[in-house]
């Protein structure tokens, strides 16, 4: 006969407890509450590297594969209270030479963004409702160019998936803001550090648009992740647009006067 003493009885029910409150915890968690947890953690991550500069190389490909080249600079400021505020100053070639685009992202309501153009000595603020068209003639549309905050989308967990030899959460994203050119994204996310490597793009009739891919992360300040290159591929038209990164700087003391509107025209 198994006689059980009340000690054990008890220890038993105690675990039996917790495994049913833990099995139902488990099978309560939504996939909304997953996805949207996964993004969180990412972003919590990337929190704290205060601000950053970096040299920018722009390959931009017609679907005949012609190229063209852009360099251009990048300024990051982050914020603790709102979106991160960025600063893009092109370099070459001559007749983009001194264009500046500015973006404050925002966690609520639409971005604010600003492109200086030099040759009109005009600063034209872009609209919501032309988020959605292309940077500079790129593939990458003015809302890809912001920092994307978590309260920019809404989220659903869709599957673990191997990418490239790296375990991946994929998740799907769908923007808040109903004037984005997007209906949803797709993001596939490591598991070890949570790093975006592709995001495909589905337009307004929810057709497959573009892809992302990150390429090359490097790890700066023993925390933060940056790729090396980012390319960017229009399935539509057949055009792509590679973006190369070089020369991660942090720590540069900026200031919100770096990032107002009138630093724009004076954007060396």
């Amino acid at each position: 006969m198994n006689l059980q003493t009340p000690t054990s009885l008890l220890s038993r029910m105690i675990l039996t407890t917790l495994v049913v409150a833990f099995t139902w915890s488990a099978a309560a968690a939504t996939p909304e509450d997953r996805g949207l947890e996964i993004a969180v953690e990412a972003d919590r991550r990337d929190t704290g590297f205060a601000d950053f500069k970096a040299e920018l190389y722009m390959i931009l490909r017609n679907r005949h594969g012609e190229e063209s080249q852009r360099e251009m600079r990048n300024r990051t400021l982050e914020q603790t209270d709102d979106g991160d505020k960025s600063l893009v100053i092109f370099d070459q070639p001559a007749d983009v030479k001194g264009t500046a685009f500015l973006t404050f992202s925002r966690k609520q309501g639409n971005d604010d963004q600003w492109l200086y153009l030099p040759a009109l000595k005009r600063v034209k603020r872009i609209s919501a409702n032309n988020k959605s068209g292309p940077f500079m003639g790129s593939e990458f549309a003015y809302e890809d160019i912001s920092s994307q905050e978590v309260e920019e989308y809404t989220y659903k967990y869709l599957r673990d998936e191997t990418l490239d030899n790296r375990q991946s959460f994929v998740v799907e994203r769908y923007p808040v803001d109903p004037k984005s050119g997007y209906t949803r994204q797709v993001v596939w996310i490591d598991q070890d550090e949570y790093r975006a490597w592709k995001i495909d793009y589905y337009d307004r009739k929810d057709a497959l648009l573009k892809t992302l891919t990150f390429h090359d992360y490097q790890q700066y300040l023993g925390r933060y992740w940056r790729p090396d290159r980012m390319s960017m591929i229009n399935h539509q038209t057949g055009k792509s647009t590679d973006l190369l990164w070089s020369d991660y700087t942090f720590g540069n003391g900026f200031g919100d006067r770096e990032f107002d509107r009138a630093s724009l025209a004076r954007a060396r």
